[in-house]
């Protein structure tokens, strides 16, 4: 019988601009997929919808490139998709790892169109992992308050992951208080990885909000502030078809579709979004011989 865990986030796992191209970062080394990702990736537990849209999210290849491990502590914030991610990260973790997914409480949330598309959100997701208990019965599902966001105990986590939520954070003004969670909740060496939607290089704040696409620059900079190191970038997740200039922002492309319907096919030839695909680290706290000598 599946059992999700709806927990608090304390029991879940017992400044200036920064310019991307200043930025130093190894750049991203092409590794084959762990075969186990891979028999996750391939389940025939999957949405077929979710899984025709591997050509342009690329889960083998970008969770490889995060460096998570079957063996892991990972939490994946907001998942989209009914649980996109979750189909294949609960499974791979299920035997040595664990996967929780921090979804936003809709109890926490003011009556209103918001708090009901969180709480759809969150149905969503626990339809999905109930469809399938032998294959989700571990995960666990974390409800957190979005200003004031907590993702485990400090130290806690191996890998925080997110999809294409950054945009969301930046327009609700609430991005600051997200990354210096992630911050807390990784343990030295630790890795926060982000896909999400690219603006062209130099794009203004009040453009990006409206349009759903962020500058690397941008990300890098919400990192950096809360204490990560870039580690490493990846064009995994690129789509040089798209020009990021679309009438109704980043909506407009596949899955959204929010166009005319005598434009489908102009879009479809497009594809989803190009998305930065990038690579942080919390650092190891220095040991006392790594520190200068008093003088």
């Amino acid at each position: 019988m599946l059992r999700i865990a709806l927990l608090t986030t304390a029991l879940l796992f017992a400044s200036g601009a920064v310019s991307a191209a200043d930025t130093p970062a190894k750049p991203a080394r092409a590794e084959a997929v762990d075969a186990n990702l891979a028999k996750a990736i391939a389940g025939d537990w999957r949405d077929p919808k979710n899984s025709a849209r591997d050509a342009f999210r690329n889960p083998g290849q970008t969770l490889t490139f995060f460096g998570v491990r079957a063996d892991q502590k990972v939490v994946e914030v907001t998942p989209g998709g009914g649980g996109w991610y979750a189909e294949i990260l609960a499974p791979y973790l299920r035997d040595k790892g664990r996967y929780g997914a921090a979804m936003v409480d809709p109890s926490v949330l003011p009556e209103g169109r918001g708090r009901d598309y969180q709480q759809k959100s969150l149905d969503d997701l626990k339809a999905r992992l109930a469809a399938h208990p032998s294959r989700f019965d571990k995960a666990a599902i974390v409800l957190f308050d979005p200003k004031q966001p907590r993702f485990g105990e400090a130290g806690s986590t191996d890998a925080v992951l997110t999809f294409r939520n950054v945009h969301n954070w930046v327009s609700a003004g609430t991005a600051d208080g997200y990354f210096k969670a992630f911050f807390e909740a990784l343990k030295p060496g630790g890795v926060l990885g982000v896909v999400e939607h690219r603006a062209k290089p130099g794009t203004d704040m009040e453009t990006m909000r409206k349009s759903g696409y962020m500058t690397e620059a941008l990300v890098i900079e919400l990192a950096t502030k809360a204490g990560f190191v870039l580690d490493a970038r990846s064009e995994v997740n690129a789509n040089p078809k798209d020009t990021a200039d679309h009438p109704n922002g980043v909506w407009t492309l596949p899955p959204t579709n929010r166009h005319d319907a005598e434009e489908a096919q102009k879009y479809r030839a497009i594809g989803e979004s190009d998305r930065m695909t990038l690579r942080f680290v919390k650092p190891a706290a220095k040991t006392p011989d790594q520190y200068p000598a008093e003088r």
